[in-house]
């Protein structure tokens, strides 16, 4: 199992920003708590079909020095369709 974390690429309050993902949802989970990022941060289903945390750019760095393995864009991109949630099927009308 594996941590990703892309490049802080999107502008927010000020800040650059990236995503952190992971190959599990509990690696996930895992990994920002050992961060000491609160979970009150993570966005995932039905939100987002991803499951992922933002990160500040300084946190980014951090993360990389803990193990997450840094990405380019077009590589969380990969781990964004690899570990996406499926939206269920919606029920058929009776």
């Amino acid at each position: 199992m594996a941590v990703y974390v892309d490049d802080p690429i999107w502008d927010w309050q000020g800040l650059k920003w990236c995503h952190l993902l992971a190959d599990t949802e509990d690696e996930l989970h895992r990994f920002a708590r050992l961060m000491g990022v609160p979970r009150s941060i993570y966005q995932g289903p039905p939100k987002t079909s991803a499951p992922h945390y933002d990160l500040t750019g300084f946190e980014r760095k951090r993360a990389i020095t803990m193990g997450a393995i840094p990405c380019t864009r077009h590589e969380i991109v990969a781990v964004v369709r690899r570990v996406r949630v499926a939206k269920p099927l919606p029920r058929e009308a009776a």
